[in-house]
């Protein structure tokens, strides 16, 4: 029953009928309230649906049961927590990320907006042009770039 609910879920998502899924979800999640992908799986359409303050015990959940995604538990779970508002406990969650899967590029850059809500904006751009820099899309300019996120305030004077 249960995995033929997340199928269905899955399904109805997949035709865009995200309210339906999360109808389905909720009843699912409310069955099997030991369940991690349950609760990741609900957490990710309340998410989508724009709901995510009912989305943060579905994360909570999913992270203390376990998930196949944890990844993307973690780096939606802080974007959640960043968009409500939550910037501390966003950071600790792209933190913990980060730990856990070190030098995730999406963890990184989500942890650098959580950066900039909580006015530490010369570290968050420093994280943004470090990550910028490993990118094949800089011209050229990666070493440049690499240098500038750790010297942003650097000043040349005339010789």
């Amino acid at each position: 029953m249960r995995d033929e609910e997340l199928a269905r879920a899955a399904t109805l998502r997949g035709e865009d009928r995200h309210e339906e899924a999360r109808s389905v979800l909720a009843a699912l999640a409310e069955q099997h309230p030991d369940d991690g992908e349950v609760a990741r799986a609900a957490a990710y359409v309340h998410d989508y649906l724009g709901l995510e303050h009912e989305a943060v015990p579905y994360y909570e959940r999913a992270l203390e049961l376990g998930s196949e995604d944890r990844i993307g538990v973690l780096t939606g779970f802080g974007s959640t927590l960043r968009v409500i508002g939550r910037y501390a406990d966003a950071l600790a969650i792209f933190d913990q990320g980060l730990t856990e899967f070190p030098g995730d590029p999406a963890l990184r850059a989500f942890r650098t907006m959580a950066l900039h809500n909580l006015g530490r904006d010369r570290e968050a751009i420093s994280g943004l042009l470090t990550l910028v820099s490993e990118g094949d899309q800089t011209g050229g300019y990666a070493r440049a770039i690499a240098y500038y996120a750790d010297n942003l305030d650097e000043v040349v004077k005339p010789a």
